[in-house]
């Protein structure tokens, strides 16, 4: 196989990585009613469902592509679909929710070796500038693909073999994915592998672990109660504590220097700004279309899809606008196209005609779709590709972290606001976050026009030669 075949065969197992790891967030989401009805699951364990996933990818992503660049990335990417697909069938057998829960943190911790290493893979195989940017662009759209089209395939599975078979799914795929990688990915490691910094690790999940069940569980024990102050009180401390600590490591777990640079830092939040309007639009409009509108599994699904088209169609365009354009354009076009959606998503009610949703979807699809290659283009365009594993965590974190916080959020405002069951109120309830929907995107938009351009470059190129960056290698 030539060179260029052997490339774009790498891009494929590494697109469809990523494609598992968000199907297995978006998918769920459209299986949240089944699982609740069949395990018996509350309001905020099916939030745990999505969340105990996102979370560990999100605390665990750093220190999986440090680990692959240390230990060989092909090797980390091999553990991590194992574990991945192990996981998968632990959640298919899951008899209670907290079974479930726990199974689907296992998945995660695959998870969280998938994500990094496949991307710092493709920047590593793809050295050309262009090409790499256009790579990234498909390998991005790849995660958004499949948080788009995940409630059209988990409504169809759902609908037809139960919420087990979302899980079932995975094992093919993992199957596949460990075949190809060995014949055709090349091994490939930093030439320094920075060491494990388990203080810092630890640090990361206290922080994620207690802000997260202090929004989920606010609602349930009371904004007021001892353990919800604690938990939000931890969280504040270690945040703290990982600036102060992470600031005076040689090798710290979060390199604070990356954030010199404007483009990654830009990149960062607005990944998490995008990706918590994302998960929170996923999660609280899969329960609205089957609890308040009464559609099946697969008719929520299908109702998501023109959201998935337009994500699937304006992803590659993207890609294309970053190569050509630079980031600023379709960063800017995104946030706008995300505030858009969440402004018609505020005249949502019980029975708002479904022309109206699916454009509602349509507009925000288009934003999902623009926002995502830049972000990832941005977040390693300015770091030494010797960095490339940290700095594609880095990135990556902000998506889960983001998508964490949106479900965790949209649950607790909606679910707060409600006086009875989920199907009388949740369309009003609701409307909240659709405001806070807006505001992410135009925090987006003047992120991207304000923090991009000639002086972003400038504060990359000064964070570029403060790293040394011999050049990496890749090798069969």
């Amino acid at each position: 196989m030539s060179t260029t075949g052997r490339r774009r065969v790498i891009l494929v197992v590494c697109c469809l990585s990523m494609f598992l790891v968000g199907l297995d967030i978006s998918a769920v989401n459209v299986a949240l009613p089944s699982i609740g009805a069949d395990l018996g699951a509350a309001p905020s364990q099916l939030q745990w469902v999505v969340d105990s996933y996102t979370l560990v990818v999100a605390s665990l992503l750093i220190l999986g592509g440090t680990t692959g660049d240390r230990l060989g990335r092909r090797r980390i990417f091999h553990v991590g679909v194992v574990v991945f697909g192990t996981g998968s069938v632990l959640c298919a057998l899951s008899p209670t929710p907290e079974v479930l829960i726990g199974a689907r943190a296992v998945q995660a911790v695959g998870g969280s070796m998938l994500n990094p290493v496949a991307l710092s893979i493709v920047t590593t195989v793809f050295t050309d500038p262009q090409a790499r940017a256009r790579a990234i662009g498909l390998w991005g759209s790849a995660f958004g693909a499949s948080l788009a089209f995940g409630p059209v395939v988990g409504g169809a599975l759902v609908s037809g073999l139960g919420w087990q078979s979302i899980f079932v799914l995975n094992v093919p795929i993992c199957i596949l994915a460990v075949v190809l990688s060995v014949r055709y990915v090349p091994e490939s490691r930093a030439p320094h592998g920075r060491r494990t910094d388990v203080v810092g690790q630890l640090l990361i999940f206290l922080l994620l672990a207690t802000l997260t069940f202090g929004i989920i569980e606010g609602h349930v024990l009371g904004w007021a109660s001892p353990v919800i102050v604690g938990c939000f009180a931890i969280a504040a401390s270690s945040s703290l504590i990982v600036v102060w600590y992470e600031s005076r490591r040689d090798e710290p777990l979060v390199d604070p220097r990356f954030f010199a640079s404007a483009p990654f830092t830009v990149a960062v939040v607005c990944a998490v700004i995008a990706f918590a309007a994302t998960g929170g639009f996923l999660f609280l409009n899969t329960l609205y279309l089957q609890e308040v509108r009464g559609l099946t599994p697969l008719g929520a699904g299908l109702m998501l899809l023109p959201m998935a088209a337009a994500s699937a169609c304006c992803a590659p365009i993207s890609g294309r606008l970053v190569a050509t354009r630079g980031t600023r354009m379709p960063l800017l076009a995104g946030g706008l196209g995300l505030a858009a959606g969440g402004l018609l998503l505020l005249a949502v009610g019980p029975g708002t005609a479904l022309a109206y949703l699916g454009a509602a979807y349509l507009v925000f699809g288009i934003g999902f779709g623009l926002v995502n290659a830049p972000i990832t283009n941005s977040a390693v365009s300015g770091i030494p590709r010797t960095q490339a594993g940290l700095a594609a965590a880095m990135a990556s974190t902000g998506r889960q972290v983001g998508t964490a916080l949106g479900v965790a959020v949209s649950g607790a405002i909606a679910f707060s606001g409600m006086a009875g069951a989920v199907a009388d109120d949740l369309a009003a309830t609701a409307r909240p976050f659709w405001v806070v929907v807006t505001f992410c995107g135009v925090t987006v938009a003047v992120l991207a026009y304000s923090a991009t351009g000639a002086w972003a470059e400038r504060t990359a190129a000064r964070t570029h030669d403060g790293f040394e960056s011999p050049s990496g290698t890749w090798t069969d």
